[in-house]
């Protein structure tokens, strides 16, 4: 199930924290979150799913930024949320995506328990612009049924920033024979 925007309220400061919280935001079934200011770009033309790729930080200016076609952004939420007890979801605002702009390409899955900025993975149509401030996505709630383990991970967790993929840590930490497939993989592809 997924709860109400009146249970959003009640669970306010207990289960739910979303920080600044302004109620004019709260949907009947979700709440508006918005865009900050700051956006990253990745320099690389082919990324590396295997170590850190370079990024270049842009800002958003009162007037606005053009974002171009066929090319990631990745943003933030000026909001910082905590859920626990509760599966936190993100979706675009259905007024944004009729501007043909993708808020988060997959990544709209949160885990309970997870505390910090939304990374936004942007991907426009064609060239839009946009505007620190805006109510970009919307975030919802569902209810998990059985024994709940919360997110605990250091990859993301209580982050302060935009997030790029930090996936190289899993792959760096990954089990030997993981490691092997790994390897076995790249050889064919070469």
């Amino acid at each position: 199930m997924i709860l109400s925007g009146n249970e959003i309220r009640r669970q306010m400061g207990k289960s739910i924290v979303i920080d600044p919280f302004d109620e004019r935001q709260l949907n009947p079934n979700s709440y508006n979150l918005s865009l900050h200011d700051e956006l990253l770009v990745y320099e690389e033309i082919v990324l590396d799913m295997k170590r850190p790729n370079r990024v270049r930080r842009h800002y958003i200016p009162a007037e606005g930024f053009v974002l171009q076609p066929r090319q990631l952004y990745l943003g933030r939420t000026v909001e910082r949320t905590e859920t626990h007890g509760y599966v936190p979801m993100l979706e675009g605002r259905s007024s944004v995506g009729r501007l043909g702009l993708f808020v988060h390409v997959t990544a709209g899955f949160g885990d309970a328990g997870f505390c910090g900025y939304w990374t936004l993975e942007m991907f426009a149509i064609h060239p839009i612009r946009i505007y620190a401030g805006v109510s970009i996505c919307q975030i919802f709630y569902h209810t998990v049924e059985g024994d709940l383990t919360e997110y605990k991970s250091g990859k993301y967790q209580n982050n302060n920033d935009i997030q790029p993929s930090l996936l190289f840590k899993e792959l760096r930490e990954a089990p030997p024979d993981a490691q092997k497939r790994l390897s076995f993989g790249q050889e064919l592809a070469e």
